[in-house]
């Protein structure tokens, strides 16, 4: 996946959270402990990791760049990136909006053969780029689940994901409906669904 994909994702992000600017973003995300602004936060959060860890020239595979993170309430995410309440909602869409362009400058920046650590395995800013869409499809669904609005990202999008960062998922069902399948989510006929799961990032 390239810097393209990481923008699509967060630019249809965007779009579709801007028109829930009226709604209660304390309400708890769908099958999530967190509530809607944190997984928000989370998603954010998650696209200013992956950029730091694709950054330092030599970096390392086996820990995280030691950036400090800390937990506001027990129970929530752990975070780097917050954004200031007094912002609103409207801010907390410009912070994902910042990180998700960080990461997109970050994947095309890098030389293609850099590889740095996640816990699922070592990955390239290709693979990166990949976790970044994944967690910004799925954590809209989450999100979405608890506003009671639709989410159904595009179904090439959802595809260049999977065969990323999931290989071993179908390839002859939905493309979303697998996604979901991937990562715990929902279920595909035939298969049982999934209690634990984990992508493969490691580079092709």
């Amino acid at each position: 996946m390239i810097s393209h994909d990481v923008t699509r994702a967060c630019d249809l992000t965007r779009e579709t959270l801007t028109g829930a600017l009226d709604l209660d973003w304390q309400k708890p995300a769908a099958g999530l402990e967190w509530t809607c602004w944190e997984t928000v936060e989370h998603m954010a959060d998650c696209l200013f990791a992956y950029t730091a860890q694709l950054a330092p020239a030599t970096p390392s595979t086996t820990t995280y760049v030691p950036i400090g993170w800390q937990h506001l309430r027990e129970g929530g995410p752990g975070l780097t990136i917050f954004a200031e309440r007094p912002a609103g909602q409207s801010g907390l869409i410009q912070a994902l909006e910042v990180c998700g362009a960080m990461l997109a400058v970050m994947a095309d920046a890098v030389p293609a053969d850099r590889v740095s650590f996640h816990p699922y395995g070592p990955s390239d800013s290709s693979g990166f780029a990949a976790m970044g869409v994944v967690e910004v499809l799925v954590h809209m669904h989450d999100v979405t689940g608890g506003l009671g609005l639709p989410w159904s990202p595009p179904a090439d999008l959802c595809a260049a994901a999977l065969a990323r960062l999931f290989p071993t998922a179908p390839t002859t069902t939905d493309p979303w409906a697998t996604l979901l399948w991937a990562t715990g989510r929902g279920t595909l006929p035939g298969l049982p669904a999934r209690t634990t799961w984990k992508w493969d990032g490691t580079p092709r």
